[in-house]
């Protein structure tokens, strides 16, 4: 029997025209689709055939979510494990392949939009911007999953660059302090709330005034925060990709 790998596909934030077309495809051609529903909008699943197989995953372990994609895989089934944004930014995939590994079952990830790309996308702004800053970090604070030493929101936050912070809206008001004693409470911040989706909300304000704005949104989770120079970035920067005074392999 010709067994399809088990694809990990990536979302994207929520709008479902933000899938990847081989994202698309793939729920197009699905048999079972497990997605967790807690997470991953609904509207995608609209690409997904009548009648194919969709298992919410938001109440279930590992080991029965591992286990019902690979009963359906080693059946001949064409398994979509769906997984909002991207697979590869705390997805927690590494466990799920890991599982799979034992067992033999193919498998292969298939990208999506993060919610910072999304973000930044709304917000009609770059997160690399010439002469301010050419890095961006993607965090969160330390949780149930716990964070590296060497990764503290302070230590990371020394840089100065771009950074998103995921999965932490909960806890603005000490994210918001512990930026201030790097960046100055006056430092313009923005949370990015459901991007892409119908209720989006992009709140901006400065350190001091951004745990009030969530506050008042009742906001607690499906956001990201947003800090660094490109949100106020000299709009005269010029990379030297288009200067004519740059030369380069296709430009003498």
């Amino acid at each position: 029997m010709k067994q399809s790998p088990i694809l990990f596909v990536g979302a994207g934030p929520g709008d479902p025209e933000l899938i990847t077309v081989k994202g698309q495809l793939a729920l197009q051609r699905a048999d079972a689709v497990f997605y967790a529903g807690s997470l991953v909008s609904q509207a995608v699943l609209q690409w997904v055939r009548p009648g194919t197989e969709c298992i919410d995953t938001a109440p279930m372990a590992l080991d029965a979510i591992t286990s019902g994609m690979i009963q359906r895989y080693e059946a001949g089934k064409r398994v979509v494990r769906l997984h909002s944004g991207d697979p590869g930014i705390y997805g927690a995939i590494n466990e799920q392949i890991a599982l799979l590994k034992k067992k033999n079952a193919a498998y292969e990830i298939i990208p999506g939009v993060t919610s910072a790309l999304a973000a930044a996308a709304a917000m009609g702004c770059e997160l690399t911007v010439p002469d301010a800053t050419q890095t961006v970090i993607l965090t969160r604070l330390s949780g149930r999953t716990p964070v590296p030493e060497t990764e503290t929101l302070e230590r990371l936050a020394r840089h100065k660059s771009s950074m998103a912070i995921y999965l932490s809206v909960h806890r603005i008001h000490e994210i918001c302090s512990t930026l201030a004693s790097i960046y100055g409470e006056e430092a313009e911040a923005v949370v990015a709330h459901r991007i892409s989706l119908p209720d989006e909300q992009i709140l901006r304000g400065t350190l001091k005034t951004l745990p009030d704005l969530v506050e008042k949104a009742d906001i607690k989770r499906q956001a990201l925060i947003l800090i660094g120079p490109f949100l106020n970035a000299d709009s005269n920067a010029r990379s030297r990709l288009y200067d004519s005074s740059f030369s380069h392999g296709f430009r003498p």
